[in-house]
């Protein structure tokens, strides 16, 4: 049985982060709460940006901006299965799931990182991220280099 295309229907009431007037932001702040408390969520980020204020004397949302379009990947590797064997075809990645990609990835290597508020993790892999360093940079780099070596199977991405 043959599965259908995901047919992504285009949000007409696109909500707006109330500060910066960010969608984006949202979305970030949306993907770091926890149990639904978002006012939570809320208070870490704009702390966070007073932080990186104070750090870098650069406007926040533009460290943010930059740090998520400096994370997001280009191509992925996926896995196909072609006459009894798997090949990893790099392709490339819709924009919508880019953006997802990144702020995933901020947000993962933030709670991993060793410093004491979540505040202060925060604010740092911003700027690392920002600054192309960092746990989510080198993992955007270690996938553009696994899709590099597999690209000799590109020739599959059509199935």
């Amino acid at each position: 049985m043959s599965r259908k295309k995901r047919i992504y229907k285009k949000n007409t009431n696109i909500l707006q982060e109330p500060v910066f007037n960010d969608n984006v932001l949202l979305k970030f702040i949306n993907c770091l709460m926890f149990d639904g408390k978002k006012s939570v969520a809320e208070k870490l980020v704009y702390n966070s940006f007073r932080e990186i204020r104070k750090e870098t004397s650069v406007d926040p949302i533009i460290v943010f901006n930059d740090a998520i379009r400096n994370t997001t990947p280009v191509v992925q590797v996926k896995s196909i299965r072609i006459a009894g064997s798997n090949y990893q075809v790099p392709m490339e990645i819709p924009t919508h799931r880019q953006i997802m990609l990144a702020i995933k990835w901020i947000i993962e290597s933030a709670r991993k990182r060793t410093e004491k508020t979540m505040v202060e993790r925060l604010s740092k892999e911003l700027i690392d991220a920002y600054k192309n360093s960092g746990k989510a940079i080198d993992k955007k780099i270690s996938m553009h280099k696994m899709a590099e070596s597999n690209r000799a199977y590109a020739h599959y991405r059509w199935q």
